[in-house]
C-alpha cells in the first residue's frame, strides 16, 4: 500500500483515509485520490495519482487550482497527464487555461461548450471582477465513454440538471466517483442558474448516481464526500 507522511492515518481492510484541514487523501493499492477546497466559493479540485506510473489526472480547476496540482505532482513525483472537467460553471474551470498552456489535454462535455468558450457570459453569476479565460478543450466526452488514463477505466456518466454538461467520473477500480455539482453531501446541486432542471437533475441522480455500487464513495464539487448507500437513504431531495 502506497504511504503518505505527516498525516493521521485511519486504517481499513483496504484503504487509507488521511483528513488534514481542508485537504484529504484516499490511499488505495492502486490510486492515490487528494483533494482540496479551493477559492473563491469552496470548489474542491481532485487529483488522481498512480505512483507506479508517475502519472497524475486532475478534475476540476478552480482558482489556484494549477499551482496546487503542480505541488501534488511533485510531491509524488509524477506528471499531470489530463485535466477532466465535470462541467463548465466558472468556479471549476478559473485555472483551465492555465493547464492548457501548459500542453495538458483537457476533457470536457460538449454540451458546456458555450461556458468553455466564452466564460465571460456567466458573469451574472459569477463573482463581480474576476477574470474570466476560455479553456480550450481537446477532448469532448459523452455519457458512456470510457478513458483509459493512469492503467485504468473511468467511465464517464451524463449527468445533466445543475447545468447541460455535467459528469461524473466513476472509477471502478476504486469504488469512487468524482461526481461535479449533481449531489452534495445531504444535498443537491443548483439548478436555478440557467441551464438548470429539477426534474432532470433529479433524473441524472436516480438513473446515474444511484445506480453506482452501494459502496460507491462520491467525491462532490463542494462539501465533503459521503456515498451513493448515503444519499439514497438520506438525501432530503432525492429519495434513493
Amino acid at each position: 500500500m502506497a504511504q503518505v507522511r505527516h498525516c493521521d492515518n485511519l486504517v481499513t481492510a483496504q484503504y487509507l483515509r488521511i483528513e488534514t484541514g481542508g485537504v484529504a487523501c484516499i490511499v488505495s493499492r492502486i490510486m492515490i485520490i487528494e483533494f482540496q477546497e479551493l477559492p473563491p466559493i469552496g470548489t474542491n479540485a481532485f487529483a488522481l495519482i498512480e505512483p507506479s506510473l508517475q502519472q497524475c489526472v486532475i478534475v476540476d480547476a478552480p482558482a489556484d487550482a494549477y499551482a496546487w496540482a503542480q505541488q501534488v505532482a511533485d510531491k509524488h513525483g509524477c506528471k499531470i497527464v489530463a485535466l477532466i472537467l465535470t462541467h463548465g460553471h466558472w468556479d471549476h474551470i478559473l485555472d483551465g487555461h492555465q493547464f492548457a498552456a501548459a500542453g495538458v489535454p483537457t476533457y470536457g462535455h460538449a454540451d458546456d461548450r458555450e461556458m468553455f468558450a466564452a466564460p465571460s457570459k456567466m458573469a451574472s453569476y459569477a463573482i463581480p471582477g474576476l477574470e474570466l479565460k476560455e479553456v480550450p478543450i481537446d477532448h469532448w466526452i459523452q455519457g458512456g465513454d470510457q478513458l483509459e488514463l493512469l492503467g485504468t477505466q473511468m467511465e464517464i456518466r451524463h449527468v445533466p440538471g445543475h447545468c447541460p454538461g455535467n459528469v461524473l467520473v466513476y472509477i471502478a477500480s476504486e469504488k469512487a466517483a468524482i461526481v461535479g455539482d449533481v449531489i452534495f453531501a445531504g444535498s443537491v446541486g443548483r439548478y436555478d442558474l440557467p441551464g438548470g432542471d429539477f426534474s432532470v437533475l433529479e433524473k441524472s441522480i436516480k438513473t446515474q448516481v444511484y445506480t453506482l455500487p452501494d459502496e460507491t464513495t462520491l467525491y462532490p464539487g463542494h462539501g465533503p464526500a459521503t456515498s451513493v448507500i448515503q444519499e439514497k437513504a438520506s438525501n432530503p431531495y432525492v429519495k434513493g
